[in-house]
């Protein structure tokens, strides 16, 4: 591939195609505006988002258009700012929210920028940051500190979704469920462990996402190929059911099961994106006094402010990252990806631009 730099053009994985794929190829450097940021790319991670993507699925075929540039999780340099921008400047290392919100509804206008009704995503509805450069308002700009690495900066995005949801309750001292050993159920794991929740208890079908899981700091985990929910609880003690569930897998029969070995007056997160057709019991969840609360993204900025001062605390969540690639071999992290043995994926920028 060539990697010549040429005047007003940069690198990027883009959708060139409608199929399973992305592609390397020169697209023009995005222009900054008065209020924006220009930001170089050092390091990516590989979020579930783009392997849908990538294996351009119903979701994505209905939501991506063609030539987009992917990516939304990331770590780079300040390069350029806008006449309007105060607080940042070039050299600054940064990461920042994906969600470019509208400023002007209702929930803008509280402070509630998460649950914004005209959230545009950075690599879903507009350019991304698999890229040499990419822009975006000073407005969603996080400044990083020196004593986080930067690749733990390249995942905040997800810790962020782990960090939502896993604080939805207060989780001292209580039982925990966590449904799905993806990297976001296993960063969640961590932080309630962290947040002093007893039992962490998380299951799923991949063994090998349950033993990050364990390494993250889930106290028993559950492989539902082999075992039951049911009897893991009488094994731990657990006589009324788990105070708090967090739903991370998306899966109509972890639903099921959760909602089922749930206390009366659980509480229960659902961040795993269920399908439109999705069945609830409900009849369970109104007479056993259940509460069930969906989970998008990240709040804006408070949760930004919990995830750095938990990992400056102790928090430690790099485990998670299993892999690491030279952008130039994006097609491996995918695999990797794919293989459902990773964990969080990093792709390196650095040398995009050597022969």
């Amino acid at each position: 591939m060539e990697t010549k730099n040429h005047d007003g053009k940069m690198w990027a994985l883009i959708k060139e195609k409608p199929e399973e794929g992305l592609w390397m190829r020169r697209v023009p450097i995005p222009e900054v505006g008065p209020n924006d940021v220009k930001i170089k790319i050092h390091k990516n991670a590989i979020c579930g988002t783009d392997v849908h993507i990538w294996q351009w699925n119903d979701w994505a075929q209905h939501t991506i258009p063609i030539g987009l540039t992917a990516g939304h999780e990331y770590v780079g340099e300040v390069v350029e700012v806008g006449s309007g921008v105060t607080g940042f400047k070039p050299g600054d290392l940064v990461t920042g929210e994906g969600h470019i919100t509208c400023g002007r509804c209702r929930n803008c206008l509280e402070g509630h920028k998460e649950n914004c009704m005209a959230a545009k995503g950075v690599g879903v509805n507009r350019s991304g940051a698999f890229a040499e450069y990419l822009v975006i308002p000073q407005e969603n700009v996080w400044p990083c500190r020196k004593d986080i690495p930067e690749e733990l900066y390249a995942i905040f995005d997800p810790l962020g979704n782990a960090t939502h949801t896993a604080l939805s309750y207060d989780t001292l001292g209580e039982d925990v469920l966590i449904s799905g050993a993806g990297p976001i159920g296993c960063m969640a794991a961590a932080i309630v462990r962290f947040a002093g929740a007893r039992h962490v208890v998380v299951t799923d079908f991949n063994p090998h996402r349950l033993a990050l899981a364990k390494k993250l700091g889930a106290t028993r985990c559950v492989d539902l190929r082999s075992e039951k929910l049911e009897e893991v609880m009488h094994e731990l003690g657990m006589a009324e059911g788990f105070d708090i569930g967090l739903e991370m897998s998306g899966a109509q029969a972890a639903l099921d099961t959760m909602i089922h070995n749930m206390k009366h007056g659980g509480k229960i997160a659902l961040l795993g994106l269920l399908g439109t057709k999705t069945e609830v019991d409900m009849e369970t969840v109104i007479f056993n006094g259940l509460n069930l609360r969906g989970i998008y993204g990240r709040k804006v900025w408070d949760t930004w402010y919990k995830m750095t001062l938990m990992v400056e605390a102790g928090l430690d969540v790099s485990g998670i990252i299993t892999d690491h690639y030279d952008i130039r071999d994006f097609e491996k992290g995918f695999a990797a990806m794919l293989s459902g043995t990773s964990g969080k994926v990093i792709l390196d920028w650095s040398r995009i631009n050597e022969e």
